[in-house]
Parts: structure tokens; sequence; C-alpha cells
């Protein structure tokens, strides 16, 4: 049974350690659950998918300021001709090609293919923050087990405890040396202690399920995780690391350079256009043209034209004007969100390092509370077989001692999890800093690198298919302690 433990040294170096008593050797760990939900959680794959379309708005945006060819084919049937047609054809196949080469578009096409690459690296930081809030619930998840199933521990402890209590209480009652209310104080309790037991049990159930959600397994027996490292020395620290790295804020600085791009392509719309132009056509009339002369008139002909054409916008109606006023005050907005994205990641870090200190600081105390509601219990025991003490004073202070090892392996929890939240709010708590060596780590630059350059209109991808493991298969989650 995993059990918390408070050791030597445990906050050594800032980190907290939250161990089992005698670990098995297959437990599952710590990285095993980052590295599966890492390769088959759905949301992350998801992130993945919806930052490749991201990466398609490049190849987009240059499409615009490539060369464009078509080809158009018709059959004509002249069922009818005019009365004084005396020469026009029955029937005619045309075939025409149409060549045309943009040379210049205001900025128009720079400054929307410099707003999507600009887009693909704040989508890069959002799919980066999208691992890191997946570490973090993951990491939750495996505490909130280990807790869960500390607490049942204990809770199924005390109910063994108070089930000795009662029959001891039963038998001095029969010989006289307790009353009735002794043995009513002591069946309440059991009956108190076995309802919390049984919620502790649906909670260690529910802590599994959740687990299964996020990583797709359930869980076995687990195993310490490991310290937390290049946790902050002070929250000053931790602020400044979040300011630099944190990935919603890179996001968010990204968005408002593109946002800023966007009022250059607005502003395009009143400058002029120019292209180069050539197009041919072949006309076929099928020995219908020139009338009873057929024979002696050409049936085909053909015809190319080729010249560059400029546009010179005059009036739109105010369009353009409208369109650079609704990019700037877009751009305005990216702006004021960009600093709520900074207030929100700097209350974060600051918050989750208060906790973090918080939590650490309530371990020792906790500590000091369970060992001293331990030694109280031993001398309230030893009082009351003198008669110093009632059955009432022991069933107290057992209750005392039970509810210190909650909030000590609550406290830890918490700790751990203070402190995971404290890294990814810096930035810290990515793939790349976990140290995933369960397999190639998914690196959004490559499928950019793929279709970036990509302009012919056939090269497609496959049929979706999705890539997360499905649950439906997974038993239903109970709250009984595994290894027992």
């Amino acid at each position: 049974m995993a059990r918390f433990a408070l050791r030597a040294g445990l906050l050594t170096g800032g980190c907290l350690i939250l161990a089992t008593a005698s670990a098995p050797a297959l437990a599952d760990t710590l990285r095993d659950a980052l590295v599966l939900a890492y390769q088959t959680n759905p949301t992350l794959e998801a992130a993945r998918a919806q930052q490749r379309a991201t990466d398609e708005g490049v190849p987009i945006a240059k499409a615009a300021g490539r060369p464009s060819l078509s080809a158009t084919g018709t059959y004509t049937e002249f069922v009818q001709q005019s009365s004084n047609a005396y020469t026009a054809p029955d029937r005619v196949v045309t075939g025409a090609a149409d060549l045309g080469v943009p040379i210049y578009s205001g900025g128009a096409v720079r400054s929307r293919v410099a707003a999507a690459k600009i887009r693909v690296a704040a989508g890069q930081a959002d799919l980066r923050g999208s691992e890191s809030a997946l570490f973090s619930s993951v990491v939750a998840a495996y505490m909130d087990v280990m807790r869960t199933e500390a607490i049942v521990g204990l809770n199924r402890k005390n109910v063994n405890v108070l089930q000795v209590n009662l029959q001891a209480t039963s038998d001095r009652f029969e010989i006289g040396e307790l009353t009735r209310t002794d043995v009513a104080q002591s069946q309440s309790r059991l009956a108190t202690a076995r309802s919390d037991l049984r919620t502790a049990e649906a909670n260690l159930a529910a802590a599994r399920e959740t687990y299964i959600r996020l990583i797709g397994k359930a869980p076995e027996t687990l195993d310490t995780p490991p310290p937390l490292p290049n946790l902050p020395a002070n929250a000053e620290e931790a602020v400044q690391s979040a300011l630099d790295a944190n990935p919603d804020i890179l996001a968010s600085r990204e968005r408002s350079k593109a946002a800023e791009k966007d009022i250059d392509v607005a502003g395009a719309g009143r400058l002029p256009t120019v292209s180069l132009y050539t197009s041919g056509t072949y006309n076929n009339y099928l020995g219908t043209l020139g009338g009873i002369n057929h024979a002696a008139t050409p049936q085909t002909d053909r015809s190319a034209t080729a010249g560059a054409r400029i546009s010179i916008p005059i009036f739109q109606g105010g369009l353009p004007a409208a369109q650079r006023r609704q990019a700037q005050a877009t751009a305005s907005a990216t702006l004021e969100q960009e600093i709520a994205t900074e207030r929100d990641v700097i209350a974060q870090v600051r918050s989750a390092y208060t906790a973090w200190i918080a939590s650490k600081d309530l371990i020792v105390s906790t500590q000091t509370a369970v060992d001293a509601a331990a030694l109280s219990l031993e001398g309230v025991r030893a009082e009351n077989s003198v008669g110093n003490r009632t059955i009432l004073d022991i069933l107290n202070a057992e209750q005392e001692l039970l509810d210190a090892q909650v909030q000590l392996v609550t406290a830890q929890r918490n700790a751990y999890v203070a402190g995971f939240s404290l890294l990814a709010a810096m930035g810290r708590a990515e793939a790349r800093d976990l140290n995933l060596d369960g397999g190639t780590l998914y690196d959004p630059a490559v499928n950019y690198d793929r279709v970036k350059g990509k302009f012919l209109d056939w090269q497609s991808d496959p049929a979706p298919v999705a890539k997360s493991t499905r649950t439906v298969d997974t038993p239903v989650q109970d709250g009984e302690i595994r290894g027992e």
C-alpha cells in the first residue's frame, strides 16, 4: 500500500518527495504516466492537429503571389442561325488557356505571408502551453490517486482500531468496568469511521477515473514521484522566468506582431496592383464554318495575347480605410490581451509560489502534529488503563491522530502539485524539460518545414485517422488499494 512519509532531507533544495514505505519493483511511475499521456491523450493530439492546420496558413498566403494557370474547353451547338448568316458555323469546339503572374500587390502578399509565419510561431507556443497544461493535470491526477490511496489506508486502519476498541469496551462493560454510554460512544465512532471509509473509497475511485481520462489506462500501484528540479529561490526569479519562457505570454506576443502585419495587409487595398498575363484560344468549327463554301474555308483558328495589367483603385466607397481601421482596432485588442495574459501569468506564478512555500511549511507543522497526536494517544490509553481517562478521551485522541495524518498526506500532495504548477507557469514543464524518453518528441517544426514550400494543387495528406487511445474497455474503478 502506498503511504506518504516525511523523510530526513525532504525539503532539501526546495524539492518535495512523496515517498512510499516499500515501492514495488514494477510500479507505475510518474514518468510512465507523463509519457503515455504525451503519446495518446486526445486533447494534446487535437492541439497538434490544429497546429498543423495553422501551418497551412503560410502556403495559403504564398499562393496569392504565385502564377495561376487555368484552361477551359467548350462545345457549342448553334441550334438556330440568323437568316442573314450564310457562313456561320453550326457548331464549334473551343479551348482556351490563361496564365497570370502577379508582379506587385501593394505589399499585401508579403504582409500576409509574414503574418501567417508569425501565427505559426504563436501556435507553436500555444502547443507548448497545451503540453504544459496536460502535464500539470497528469501530475495532479497521479498525486490525487496516491493521496486518496493513503487516506483510504488511514481510514481502513482507523476502522480496524475502532473495531478493536469496541470489542474491548464491550468486554469491559460485561464485567462492569464501563457503562452503556461508553459502548454507545464506541459504536458511534465506528459507524462514523465506516462512513468516512466509504467516502474515501469513492474519492479514490473518482481519482482513478480522472487518471484514466488523462492517461488512457487504469493506474496500478504508483511509485514515488521524483524530486522536482529547477524550482526558484524566490518569487521574483519565478516571475522573471515566466516573462521569458511562459508559452501563453510568448503566444500573445506573437499574436500582437501578427495583428500589426494585418494592418499592412488592409492598407495595401489602397495601392495599385500590377500583373502580367497571357492567354491563348483555339477554335475548331468541325467543318461547319463557311456554309456551302465550307470546303474552302479554314475550320480552325488560333489566337494568343500577352501583356501587362495595372489596376489603380480610385474610389472604393471607403472600404480600404474601414478595413485598416478595423485591423488597427484588432491590433489594439491583441496588445491589451497581451498585457492581460501577462497579468494572469504573474498572478498564477506568485500564487503557485506562495502555495508551494505554504505547503512545505504545512508539511513540517502537520508532521509535528502527527507525532504529538500519536504520543498523546499513547498517553491517553495509558491513563485510561488506570481510570484517569474515559473511552471518549481515547476516541477523541484517535480522531485527532487520523485528522493530522490526513492533513499530512494532503499537504504533501499539495506541495508537489503546487511545485509542478509553478514550474509550468515558469515555462519549465514541457516535454523538452521533462526528459520524456518514451519515444521521439513531437516537433511541430517538422510539419511546418514539410508544408511551407508546397505549391502543387494535388499535394494532399492521407485521410485523417485518430491517434489517441480510447478508454471504453477500461474496467470501472473501485476504492480498493492495489497490491494489498
